[in-house]
């Protein structure tokens, strides 16, 4: 074999396995698992209409409330109640996104991993 290349023919990578990067990997597995489990249990909460409508999210992005301010109620302006209801929910979902991506950047330090 040529000098400076491993068995995969890849140069400066060494042929061994690196301990201390296994360590690390498995302690960052670790934690994302203990992460994910922490915001599937979180809730998020949104409003909408100045707070006639509250929508409540789960981590797991499932509607688990919805609060609807009876003065929201009109009959003769239904469409008004539901784009409320949509904007409350969508937040909320929005915001539990937000979450799971900030604490997957924490604990990947910013790199880019494709999971």
């Amino acid at each position: 074999m040529a000098k400076g290349f491993n068995s995969r023919g890849m140069p400066g990578m060494g042929g061994g396995i690196n301990m201390n990067m296994i360590k690390k990997a498995q302690k960052m597995q670790e934690d994302m698992q203990r992460m994910q489990e922490e915001l599937e249990n979180a809730t998020y909460t949104a409003t909408a209409g100045g707070g006639v409508v509250t929508a409540v999210a789960s981590g797991k992005k499932e509607l688990t409330g919805l609060t609807i301010d009876p003065e929201a109620v009109d009959p003769e302006d239904v469409e008004m109640l539901q784009d409320l209801i949509i904007a409350a929910v969508n937040e909320a979902l929005r915001s539990a996104d937000a979450a799971a991506t900030e604490s997957m950047q924490k604990i990947t330090g910013g790199l880019n991993l494709p999971f």
